[in-house]
């Protein structure tokens, strides 16, 4: 069974991982798939691949069931080779993003120990591995970093000068739960900033909407519940009723009236931001955009067949 399937920034190769623990490359050329390579050093089912960023070369990260998460680099010949195994985890690491680019070369993972690390490459070309400790207590996941622009830098009189990368991330576990966590200077760490109540399941995905400085920022969560969740968050406008700028509350607003016919699995974003990609238990993917009322409604939808309804 195949877990996952990513295309690199380009969409000219593209990455799968399966049940077998193995990773599949290919490269896309129009219509045409050429096979690659089998990338075999996992153990276990491997769940999620994520490409980095270009900037950092030809890169490629993976987690398994068996507890680790690998980065792959091309080298000459274009083979991929490991360039770091990452074993700090005591049980399946069923998430992992990048970060944004601006950010560094920064590999966010969550497992089902529990916790979530990051993994980092410093300017002496080291790996640190960053450990957060009982992040769900009951296991993680999904993990979603947050766009690294500030909601409203572009829309508020002085603030596109003002802005500074935004350092935050969301996740999902199984304890129901959907967690806002951001970094702290002071501690050099990242800590929970909000959470956020409404999953009576476990969650089985995040998923931050690109934004662009946009006053608005989009996250949308999925369940065993069967439910969806858009959570919106307003770009600060001024001080509150206690003289202090600080960011808005987040509100949660339930894609559709009733739940979906089985368990919500995965929710993606568009490249824009605006149409949102739902993939249910019951082998469909629908597609949904918000209105100019503020409603979300299905603009699309697809079987397993690949065919649309």
């Amino acid at each position: 069974m195949i877990h996952d399937a990513q295309l690199d920034y380009y969409g000219k190769r593209l990455a799968t991982c399966s049940s077998d623990g193995t990773i599949h490359l290919f490269e896309i050329s129009g219509k045409q798939q050429k096979f690659l390579e089998a990338l075999k050093e996992h153990t276990g089912p491997v769940w999620q691949v994520a490409w980095a960023h270009p900037k950092f070369g030809s890169v490629l990260a993976s987690c398994s069931y068996d507890g680790t998460v690998i980065i792959w680099k091309e080298t000459a010949g274009s083979t991929f080779t490991v360039i770091k195994k990452h074993g700090k985890h005591q049980a399946s690491v069923n998430a992992i993003a990048w970060a944004p680019h601006e950010l560094g070369p920064v590999l966010l993972c969550g497992s089902s120990d529990g916790k979530i690390s990051l993994l980092t490459f410093t300017e002496e070309g080291v790996w640190d591995a960053q450990m957060i400790r009982s992040a769900h207590t009951t296991g993680v996941n999904s993990v979603s970093w947050a766009p690294v622009i500030a909601a409203g830098a572009f829309t508020q009189p002085g603030a596109a000068q003002k802005a500074t990368f935004v350092r935050q991330f969301a996740s999902g576990g199984c304890d129901n739960f959907v967690k806002i966590w951001s970094y702290s200077e002071d501690k050099k760490t990242y800590e929970v900033i909000q959470t956020l109540e409404g999953h009576s399941d476990w969650v089985r995905d995040v998923a931050y909407a690109p934004n662009i400085g946009l006053p608005r920022t989009y996250l949308a969560s999925c369940s065993q519940d069967k439910h969806v969740y858009i959570w919106t968050q307003d770009a600060p406008s001024g001080k509150s009723s206690t003289g202090q700028s600080g960011p808005a509350e987040w509100t949660r607003n339930q894609l559709t009236p009733t739940p979906f016919p089985d368990v919500v699995w995965r929710v993606s974003w568009s490249m824009s931001g605006n149409v949102l990609a739902v993939s249910c238990g019951d082998n469909k993917v629908t597609l949904w955009k918000e209105n100019l009322k503020g409603e979300w409604e299905r603009i699309s939808e697809v079987n397993e067949n690949g065919q649309k309804a």
